[in-house]
């Protein structure tokens, strides 16, 4: 009997490529200013387009200058650039969607005459999502089949944007810069909608008098997006990006306060796997002839809880510039955390602007914590890692020394990786010799089921279990299997 496979074919959603590319940004400052103190570089996208071999994408840099007049009084200018650039790949094609992150990895100030030039690398790291077609064998005519049952996913992405509005009052007379950073502490999709809760840690540069100050504070969010794919309740991965921060402050002189009002404009982007369970064909044999089986392999990492942790490090800090008792501390401000996965954490450094007076003038100086955290619980397969730094300060314990201590929050898109294989061709590859004796002693390995001695055996597990019946399955090893063939 000729071997004959029937299919079901399907569509689904997968990722087709993860892509990191960097590119250098600049921005020129026309203004006469004296010393600058304090560097914040803002990014944001502003699209990313798959075309043929190649995504474009851009985004929006601002930066933001601290600087110190002639009379000693701290000023800011702010400007930004728009940007594109372009990463290629020989996967990439118009019908596919890219999801870009775009962060500051750093920057550095230069001098140039009366004027200061900013240059900023920019990191893109970039999925690209295309659907895909999977087709798997559901019977075989001519054969004798094993069914198994498994679960095939498909991935949905979703996205979209909110705005947080907070209002609070603050002992300062001015904010000069406004730096934020926002983690995803819970998302959950639901009918029609995927909703996403986490805090924005908010420090603020700040003016007391007449010397800076750093101002942090957390605030909470919770925002519903909108996604038609969603169907039932489960956990989802979410990033939250933080694409502009408005700060306006009115100054109480009366009460010696600054009332703060501030909108921050948070864009999200993130996917869940819909689950399908199917029955499909797992294993085949025929009597007659060999068969060559063809499997194919799906494994993805799905999100199914975010575990968070809040972790306080503190150590020696290195700094750039030589500190010593004539220096004042006066502010540490513009946290931010570069950190790379271990095997039971991450380990990094903790990046910050001090500004210290010396001589009677402002000076600043870049400083760096390392750290090396333990993330207890979490798996090994977490990739999904974000880090914001909820404050940070610094202390001289000795003439030289620059001691630092900062919080932490981390959180990591936890789950497990889900595996299934399932058979995707059949076709004969010769024809099976039938054994001529009319005797047979089989001697099964330990461990055997069912299914594997009838395929051993050529002959299907109904009639193995009906000619022995006291076989009991799986087997020991020790048992011998007879079989007779009568005679033609």
């Amino acid at each position: 009997m000729a071997i004959n496979a029937q299919n079901q074919t399907g569509t689904y959603t997968r990722r087709v490529v993860e892509l990191n590319a960097q590119s250098m940004v600049e921005i020129k400052f026309g203004q006469d200013a004296g010393e600058v103190v304090a560097v914040y570089p803002q990014i944001s996208l502003n699209s990313c387009e798959v075309s043929s071999g190649r995504v474009n994408y851009g985004g929006r840099l601002i930066a933001t200058l601290v600087y110190t007049d002639e009379g000693g009084k701290l000023c800011r200018i702010q400007k930004g650039a728009e940007f594109t650039h372009f990463i290629d790949d020989d996967n990439l094609a118009p019908a596919q969607r890219g999801v870009c992150a775009l962060k500051c990895e750093r920057w550095q100030i230069k001098r140039e005459g009366s004027s200061y030039a900013v240059a900023v690398v920019v990191g893109a790291e970039i999925s690209v999502y295309d659907s895909a077609q999977r087709s798997y064998v559901t019977a075989v005519d001519g054969a004798i089949c094993r069914s198994d049952t498994g679960k095939l996913n498909s991935l949905v992405c979703f996205s979209g944007e909110s705005e947080v509005d907070d209002d609070f009052d603050c002992v300062a007379t001015d904010v000069l810069v406004p730096s934020a950073q926002a983690l995803v502490l819970n998302c959950t999709v639901r009918a029609g909608v995927v909703e996403a809760s986490g805090e924005i840690y908010l420090s603020l540069l700040a003016v007391r008098d007449n010397a800076p100050v750093c101002l942090d504070r957390v605030i909470p969010f919770k925002c519903e997006l909108a996604c038609d794919e969603a169907l039932f309740t489960q956990r989802a991965y979410c990033r939250a990006e933080i694409k502009a921060v408005a700060v306006n402050c009115k100054v109480n002189e009366e009460r010696g306060k600054c009332d703060v009002d501030v909108n921050v404009n948070l864009a999200f982007s993130g996917h869940f796997y819909e689950e399908e369970e199917v029955t499909f064909v797992g294993d085949a044999f025929s009597k007659d002839c060999e068969l060559e089986l063809k499997y194919a392999e799906e494994s993805v990492f799905a999100d199914t809880d975010i575990k968070v942790y809040s972790e306080r490090v503190s150590g020696l800090c290195a700094t750039k510039a030589k500190l010593d008792y004539t220096c004042a501390f006066l502010a540490v401000t513009l946290p931010g955390a570069e950190y790379a996965r271990t095997a039971d954490g991450i380990e990094g450094s903790v990046s910050a602007t001090l500004l210290y007076e010396q001589a009677g003038e402002v000076h600043s100086t870049e400083v760096n914590l390392p750290f090396a955290v333990t993330l207890t619980g979490l798996s090994a397969d977490c990739k999904e890692l974000s880090v914001a730094v909820c404050g940070m300060s610094l202390r001289q314990r000795a003439e030289g020394e620059c001691e630092g201590e900062a919080v932490l929050k981390i959180t990591g898109a936890d789950g497990e990786t889900k595996t299934v294989n399932y058979l995707v061709e059949v076709a004969e590859c010769g024809e099976k010799k039938a054994p001529d004796c009319a005797i047979s002693v089989y001697i099964p390995t330990a461990g055997d089921g069912l299914w594997e001695t009838a395929k051993r055996l050529s002959e299907t597990p109904e009639s193995i279990q009906q000619s022995n019946p006291e076989l009991n399955f799986p087997l020991s090893g020790k048992e011998r299997i007879l079989i007779y063939r009568p005679k033609a």
